[in-house]
C-alpha cells in the first residue's frame, strides 16, 4: 500500500507541472498523431485526409465559437478547453470529406461550445461539450442522414494502448484513477452479459473470453472513461458520489438503451451521469472579495476572503481559484487550494501558500495572484476532495503536515473546536526550521498533541508541542514519536514528492489517506 502510494505520488509531483486542461490537450494531440500514423496502414477507420480536415474544421469552429461567447460575456479565453472540446469530438464523430458531412461536424462543434454557456448554472456547464454536440447531431441524422452521426471509432484495438496510456497520465494527474476503473469494470462486465445474452437468443454457443476482448479492446469504454467521463467540471465533489456517477455511466454504456429510433449509447449515457453528478452537487462559481494578505511565515502568504455566495465545504476539502490573467504558462489560470479556515468560520474563507524564493520562478499564475489586491474580486470554480477526518469521534488519528501542507489540517482542528469535539490527534509537523511552523496559534489551541520535525529547536513551544530531537523521520522514528501508530488512521498533507519518500513509513498505521499537491 504504501510503496503504490509512493509511486502514484511521483508521477503526480512530474504531471502536476502542467495544468490539468493542457496535460488533457497533450495527451488528445498525441492520439491524434498515433491515429494519423495508423491511418496510413488502414488500421484506423478514417483515412489521413479526413482526420486532418475533420480535425481543421472541428478546432476552426470551437475556438471560433469559444472566442466569440466569451468575449459576448466578458470571459477569459481559454484556448485549451476550445481544442480539448475538437480533439474529443474528432474520435466520437465520423471523420469526412463530404460536404453535408463537414456540415453536420460544424453542427456538432457549434453545439457543444454553445453548450459551455447555454447548459450552464452560474458559470458552470451542466453536461460534457463534446457528448452534447455528438448527441445533437445524432438526433438530426434521424432527418438528414447526409449530416452523419456519432461514430466513436476511437473504439478499435489499433488505439487501445495509446489510450490506455495517454488516458493514465491524465487520470492520475485528475486523481480519478478509481474512479474511471469502476466505470470501466462495470461497463464492460454489463457488455460481456449483454453480448452473451443476444449470442444465446440466437442459438450461438460462444465462449467468455471470446466476447471479452472485443468487448473490451474493440468499445469506446477507455476514451470516454479517460478523457469525457473524468472531467472535473462535470463530476460532483464526493468520491463516493463520483463511483455512484461512474456506476450509472457503466451500466448505460455496457447496455444501451433504446429511445425510439436511437440508443442510449456512449455519449447520451454520459449525459445521464452529468444529470446524476449534477444532482448531488449544484456546481456554482462563488464570487469572493480579497479583505487582506498577512504572512504567516517568512516565505508563507496567507489570503482571507469574504464569500458572497453560498459555499458549502468540509473541513479538509479543497477549492480550484480562478486568477484571470493574460499570457498563462503551461499551468493556465485555475489553481487548487487546500481551505484553512474552518466552515465554521464563513463567510471569511482562508487559503495559503508558500512564496517562490524569486520572481523568475514564479508562475504567471502566481505573478497575478500577487498583484490582487483588498477588494479585488476572484471566483471559486469548484470544491473537492475526500481528504476527512473520519465520522466517529473515538477514532485516534494521525496527521503528518509538510509544510504548509499542514492547512487542511487547521481546517479540520479549527473545526473540531468549533463544534466543542475532543479527538485524539496527534500532528506530526515537519518544517525546514522553526520559522516555517505557521498556523502555531490555531493548532495550540485545539489542544492535539504535537511533535516537531525541524533542524532547529523551536523557541517556546505551547502546550502538547515537543520537537522530535535528534530523531529521523523514517518507520522507526514516526514509531518512536508515536509509539500507538498502528492503532491510528494516517494522514498525510505535502508536496507529492514528499509524500513518496514519507509514505513507506506509514504502512504501520491502521490506513492511509494522502494530500498531494505540486506547487504553483
Amino acid at each position: 500500500m504504501g510503496n503504490l502510494t509512493a509511486l502514484f505520488a511521483r508521477v503526480f509531483a512530474v504531471l502536476g507541472r502542467l495544468s490539468m486542461y493542457r496535460l488533457v490537450y497533450f495527451a488528445l494531440a498525441a492520439l491524434a498523431i498515433v491515429a494519423f500514423l495508423l491511418s496510413f496502414f488502414g488500421l484506423v477507420g478514417p483515412d489521413p485526409w479526413q482526420l486532418v480536415v475533420t480535425l481543421l474544421v472541428l478546432s476552426a469552429v470551437c475556438v471560433g465559437v469559444d472566442a466569440a461567447a466569451q468575449r459576448v460575456l466578458n470571459l477569459p479565453w481559454r484556448l485549451e478547453s476550445s481544442l480539448i472540446t475538437a480533439h474529443i469530438l474528432l474520435f466520437v464523430l465520423r471523420p469526412t470529406l463530404e460536404l453535408m458531412g463537414l456540415v453536420g461536424i460544424v453542427i456538432a462543434a457549434a453545439v457543444a461550445s454553445l453548450s459551455k454557456y447555454v447548459l450552464a448554472w452560474r458559470g458552470r456547464h451542466i453536461f460534457n461539450p463534446a457528448a452534447v454536440g455528438a448527441t445533437v447531431l445524432t438526433l438530426l441524422s434521424l432527418a438528414w442522414p447526409d449530416l452523419g452521426a456519432s461514430s466513436w471509432w476511437v473504439g478499435t484495438p489499433a488505439l487501445a494502448a495509446p489510450v490506455i496510456l495517454l488516458g493514465l497520465a491524465v487520470l492520475v494527474r485528475t486523481e480519478k484513477v478509481r474512479v474511471i476503473s469502476v466505470f470501466l469494470v462495470i461497463a464492460v462486465a454489463v457488455g460481456v452479459i449483454r453480448t452473451a445474452a443476444m449470442y444465446q437468443a440466437a442459438g450461438v454457443e460462444i465462449g467468455t473470453l471470446d466476447i471479452l476482448w472485443p468487448v473490451l479492446w474493440s468499445s469506446p469504454f477507455l476514451f470516454l472513461g479517460a478523457f469525457m467521463l473524468s472531467e472535473p467540471l462535470t463530476l460532483p465533489p464526493r468520491r463516493w458520489q463520483q463511483f455512484t456517477v461512474a456506476a450509472v455511466v457503466g451500466v448505460l454504456c455496457g447496455w444501451p438503451l433504446a429511445i425510439g429510433d436511437i440508443t442510449l449509447g456512449q455519449e447520451r449515457a454520459l449525459l445521464v451521469g452529468n444529470l446524476v453528478a449534477f444532482a448531488f452537487a449544484v456546481r456554482t462559481a462563488v464570487r469572493l472579495t480579497l479583505v487582506s494578505r498577512t504572512e504567516p511565515t517568512p516565505t508563507v502568504q496567507e489570503l482571507t476572503f469574504r464569500v458572497h455566495d453560498r459555499l458549502a465545504f468540509l473541513p479538509g476539502q479543497y477549492l480550484e481559484l480562478e486568477v484571470p490573467h493574460r499570457h498563462p504558462d503551461a499551468r493556465g489560470t485555475r489553481r487548487e487550494f487546500s481551505i484553512a479556515s474552518a466552515p465554521a468560520d464563513l463567510p471569511f474563507l482562508k487559503v495559503a501558500f508558500k512564496e517562490g524564493k524569486t520572481a523568475k520562478t514564479l508562475s504567471s499564475y502566481k505573478q497575478a495572484l500577487a498583484q490582487v489586491k483588498p477588494g479585488d474580486a476572484l471566483a471559486i470554480t469548484g470544491v473537492w476532495g475526500d481528504f476527512l477526518l473520519p465520522k466517529r469521534d473515538a477514532a485516534p488519528i494521525l496527521m503528518v503536515a509538510a509544510g504548509i501542507g499542514v492547512t487542511p489540517f487547521v481546517s479540520q482542528l479549527r473545526q473540531a473546536s468549533a463544534a466543542g469535539n475532543e479527538r485524539d490527534i496527534v500532528l506530526v509537523y515537519v518544517a525546514s526550521d522553526s520559522s516555517e511552523l505557521a498556523y502555531r496559534d490555531e493548532i495550540a489551541a485545539s489542544g492535539a498533541r504535537v511533535v516537531v520535525f525541524t533542524r532547529d529547536r523551536p523557541a517556546d513551544l505551547p502546550a502538547h508541542w515537543e520537537w522530535a530531537q535528534g530523531v529521523r523521520l523514517d518507520a522507526d522514528g514516526l514509531t518512536r514519536v508515536v509509539p500507538d501508530l498502528g492503532s491510528r488512521h494516517a494522514y498525510i498533507s505535502g508536496p507529492a514528492a514528499l509524500i513518496a519518500d514519507l509514505a513507506p513509513a506509514l504502512e504501520r498505521a491502521r490506513s492511509i489517506t494522502t494530500d498531494a499537491f505540486s506547487g504553483y
